[in-house]
């Protein structure tokens, strides 16, 4: 069983399951399940792991059609600067690989931060750990589940 289903059955959270096969050379894993899925692009989220100056890695969870701004991010960090995580630490600390890195139940607790955009919706989406594989869930039950903090970055 994937770790984040198990996490969630677990705590008894409401949640969906949703899979399509993933094609092995489509490295735009969010975009990739919003065309599969047939998904409202806002709705769904990515699972980004950065660093930050002082070496720490922190979670970003963020809609697939944004990209992260590192400033706003590291001042919500505070830190003074964030960079994307080498694959390396983020399988090292999450348990999960490049494309599948789930927000749940990850092998280090990391802090973690939901953009705010996803207090709009319910449910929103998530990788369930593996490619593939997305979990619908609300955004509270998000971030009750890994004592993330909503915020603007």
């Amino acid at each position: 069983m994937i770790p984040a289903i198990e996490l969630l059955k677990k705590r008894q959270i409401t949640f969906n399951v949703l899979s399509y096969e993933h094609d092995g050379n489509n490295s735009n894993y969010g975009q990739e399940a919003v065309e599969k899925l047939n998904l409202n692009s806002a709705q769904v989220f990515k699972t980004l792991v950065l660093e930050t100056s002082e070496g720490q890695l922190v979670v970003a969870i963020t809609p697939v059609t944004q990209q992260v701004q590192l400033k706003q991010l590291a001042k919500v960090c505070g830190t003074k600067k964030v960079t994307m995580a080498e694959a390396s630490k983020v399988q090292a600390a999450t348990g999960y690989i490049l494309g599948g890195v789930s927000p749940l139940a990850q092998k280090k607790r990391l802090a973690t931060f939901i953009h705010l955009s996803a207090q709009n919706f319910n449910p929103i989406y998530v990788s369930a750990g593996k490619r593939g594989l997305e979990i619908s869930l609300s955004p509270n039950d998000l971030a009750s589940t890994t004592n993330a903090k909503f915020a603007d970055f």
